[in-house]
Protein backbone atom coordinates (compact mmCIF):
# COMPACT_ATOMS: atom_id res chain seq x y z
CA UNK A 1 0.00 0.00 0.00
CA UNK A 2 3.09 2.53 0.93
CA UNK A 3 4.13 1.72 -2.94
CA UNK A 4 0.78 2.73 -4.43
CA UNK A 5 0.61 5.99 -2.14
CA UNK A 6 4.28 6.57 -3.47
CA UNK A 7 3.38 6.32 -7.17
CA UNK A 8 0.39 8.24 -6.14
CA UNK A 9 2.18 11.22 -4.94
CA UNK A 10 4.50 10.89 -7.92
CA UNK A 11 1.78 11.79 -10.46
CA UNK A 12 -0.16 14.05 -8.03
CA UNK A 13 3.06 16.33 -8.17
CA UNK A 14 3.71 15.50 -12.26
CA UNK A 15 -0.04 16.86 -12.78
CA UNK A 16 0.20 19.45 -9.98
CA UNK A 17 2.42 21.47 -12.50
CA UNK A 18 -0.22 22.35 -14.54
CA UNK A 19 -2.26 24.18 -12.29
CA UNK A 20 -3.08 27.30 -13.43
CA UNK A 21 -1.88 27.14 -17.49
CA UNK A 22 -4.36 26.31 -20.63
CA UNK A 23 -5.09 22.69 -20.88
CA UNK A 24 -7.31 20.36 -23.08
CA UNK A 25 -7.64 16.88 -21.24
CA UNK A 26 -8.88 14.24 -23.88
CA UNK A 27 -10.11 10.74 -23.18
CA UNK A 28 -9.24 7.69 -25.40
CA UNK A 29 -10.79 4.69 -25.68
CA UNK A 30 -14.20 2.59 -26.26
CA UNK A 31 -16.47 2.16 -23.23
CA UNK A 32 -18.26 -0.84 -24.94
CA UNK A 33 -14.81 -2.99 -23.88
CA UNK A 34 -14.15 -3.02 -20.19
CA UNK A 35 -11.65 -1.54 -19.00
CA UNK A 36 -10.59 0.19 -22.53
CA UNK A 37 -13.60 3.16 -21.59
CA UNK A 38 -10.96 4.63 -18.89
CA UNK A 39 -10.26 7.46 -20.74
CA UNK A 40 -13.45 8.36 -21.92
CA UNK A 41 -14.72 7.77 -18.43
CA UNK A 42 -12.63 10.35 -16.83
CA UNK A 43 -13.79 12.74 -18.80
CA UNK A 44 -17.75 12.42 -18.70
CA UNK A 45 -16.71 12.45 -14.86
CA UNK A 46 -14.93 15.42 -15.05
CA UNK A 47 -17.64 16.96 -16.42
CA UNK A 48 -18.76 20.29 -14.62
CA UNK A 49 -15.92 19.70 -12.27
CA UNK A 50 -12.98 20.99 -14.02
CA UNK A 51 -12.14 24.75 -15.71
CA UNK A 52 -9.86 22.61 -18.44
CA UNK A 53 -11.37 21.89 -21.93
CA UNK A 54 -12.72 18.14 -21.76
CA UNK A 55 -12.56 16.45 -24.69
CA UNK A 56 -14.71 12.65 -25.03
CA UNK A 57 -12.94 11.43 -28.22
CA UNK A 58 -13.68 7.81 -27.90
CA UNK A 59 -12.08 5.76 -30.43
CA UNK A 60 -11.21 8.35 -32.82
CA UNK A 61 -8.71 11.24 -31.19
CA UNK A 62 -7.88 12.40 -34.82
CA UNK A 63 -11.46 13.93 -35.38
CA UNK A 64 -10.50 16.35 -32.81
CA UNK A 65 -6.77 17.37 -33.65
CA UNK A 66 -8.30 20.97 -35.22
CA UNK A 67 -10.20 21.04 -32.59
CA UNK A 68 -7.30 20.92 -30.28
CA UNK A 69 -5.47 23.50 -32.44
CA UNK A 70 -7.91 26.20 -32.59
CA UNK A 71 -8.05 25.77 -28.68
CA UNK A 72 -4.12 26.14 -28.62
CA UNK A 73 -3.48 24.81 -24.93
CA UNK A 74 -0.12 25.13 -23.08
CA UNK A 75 -0.82 21.35 -22.17
CA UNK A 76 -2.37 18.26 -23.79
CA UNK A 77 -3.29 15.25 -21.36
CA UNK A 78 -4.59 12.18 -23.31
CA UNK A 79 -6.02 9.24 -20.93
CA UNK A 80 -5.89 6.09 -21.96
CA UNK A 81 -6.02 2.58 -21.39
CA UNK A 82 -2.48 0.92 -21.91
CA UNK A 83 -1.10 -2.30 -21.05
CA UNK A 84 2.70 -1.75 -19.68
CA UNK A 85 2.36 -4.94 -17.83
CA UNK A 86 1.47 -3.86 -14.47
CA UNK A 87 -1.15 -4.38 -11.87
CA UNK A 88 -5.08 -3.63 -12.73
CA UNK A 89 -5.88 -0.19 -12.30
CA UNK A 90 -1.76 1.26 -12.13
CA UNK A 91 -2.01 4.81 -13.28
CA UNK A 92 1.54 5.73 -15.11
CA UNK A 93 2.58 9.20 -16.88
CA UNK A 94 4.19 8.60 -20.52
CA UNK A 95 5.62 10.68 -22.90
CA UNK A 96 4.70 10.38 -26.61
CA UNK A 97 7.94 9.02 -28.02
CA UNK A 98 7.25 6.12 -25.03
CA UNK A 99 4.40 4.40 -26.09
CA UNK A 100 5.78 3.28 -29.28
CA UNK A 101 6.65 -0.17 -27.80
CA UNK A 102 3.28 -0.61 -25.50
CA UNK A 103 -0.38 -1.72 -26.35
CA UNK A 104 -2.94 0.94 -26.77
CA UNK A 105 -6.35 0.82 -26.90
CA UNK A 106 -8.64 0.92 -29.97
CA UNK A 107 -7.57 3.90 -31.80
CA UNK A 108 -6.93 4.12 -35.51
CA UNK A 109 -4.18 6.42 -35.59
CA UNK A 110 -1.14 5.83 -33.55
CA UNK A 111 -0.70 8.35 -30.57
CA UNK A 112 3.44 9.39 -31.71
CA UNK A 113 1.48 10.50 -35.11
CA UNK A 114 -1.45 12.04 -33.13
CA UNK A 115 0.55 14.29 -31.41
CA UNK A 116 2.93 15.15 -34.10
CA UNK A 117 0.02 16.35 -36.53
CA UNK A 118 -0.96 18.95 -33.20
CA UNK A 119 2.80 20.11 -32.47
CA UNK A 120 3.74 20.89 -36.09
CA UNK A 121 0.49 23.44 -35.73
CA UNK A 122 0.95 24.38 -32.05
CA UNK A 123 3.82 24.67 -29.59
CA UNK A 124 1.78 22.24 -26.77
CA UNK A 125 3.18 19.92 -24.04
CA UNK A 126 2.09 16.58 -24.25
CA UNK A 127 1.64 13.56 -21.65
CA UNK A 128 -0.32 10.57 -21.54
CA UNK A 129 -1.58 9.45 -18.68
CA UNK A 130 -2.04 4.93 -18.78
CA UNK A 131 -4.46 3.45 -17.01
CA UNK A 132 -3.11 -0.65 -17.03
CA UNK A 133 -6.50 -2.00 -17.95
CA UNK A 134 -7.90 -5.56 -16.39
CA UNK A 135 -10.43 -6.25 -18.87
CA UNK A 136 -10.78 -5.04 -22.50
CA UNK A 137 -13.12 -7.39 -24.34
CA UNK A 138 -16.59 -6.60 -25.32
CA UNK A 139 -19.39 -6.52 -23.73
CA UNK A 140 -17.23 -6.40 -20.31
CA UNK A 141 -17.69 -3.83 -17.31
CA UNK A 142 -15.24 -1.48 -15.83
CA UNK A 143 -12.96 -3.43 -13.24
CA UNK A 144 -13.13 -2.94 -9.71
CA UNK A 145 -9.25 -1.78 -10.12
CA UNK A 146 -10.01 0.70 -13.02
CA UNK A 147 -12.82 2.38 -11.36
CA UNK A 148 -10.49 3.49 -8.57
CA UNK A 149 -8.29 4.86 -10.62
CA UNK A 150 -10.97 6.68 -13.01
CA UNK A 151 -12.07 8.47 -9.64
CA UNK A 152 -8.53 8.96 -7.96
CA UNK A 153 -7.65 10.69 -11.50
CA UNK A 154 -11.05 12.15 -11.71
CA UNK A 155 -10.74 14.21 -8.13
CA UNK A 156 -7.29 15.04 -9.03
CA UNK A 157 -7.65 16.75 -11.98
CA UNK A 158 -10.57 18.20 -10.78
CA UNK A 159 -8.72 19.57 -7.67
CA UNK A 160 -5.78 20.48 -10.26
CA UNK A 161 -8.29 22.38 -12.75
CA UNK A 162 -11.19 23.20 -10.51
CA UNK A 163 -14.49 24.71 -11.63
CA UNK A 164 -16.86 24.16 -14.15
CA UNK A 165 -15.42 22.29 -17.45
CA UNK A 166 -15.89 23.51 -21.34
CA UNK A 167 -16.92 19.74 -22.88
CA UNK A 168 -16.14 18.87 -26.03
CA UNK A 169 -18.47 15.08 -26.96
CA UNK A 170 -17.90 12.50 -29.23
Amino acid sequence: MKNVMAVNDQIFEQLDKLRGSKTVIVGVGQILKGDDGAGPLVCRQLQNKSCAEVIDAATVPENYIQTIIKKAPRNLVIIDAIDFAAPAGTIKIFKPQQLDSLVLSTHVLSPHLFVDMIKKQIEVEVCFIGIQPAQIGLGQPLSAEVTRAVQWLVDILAGIFPGPSKSVQS
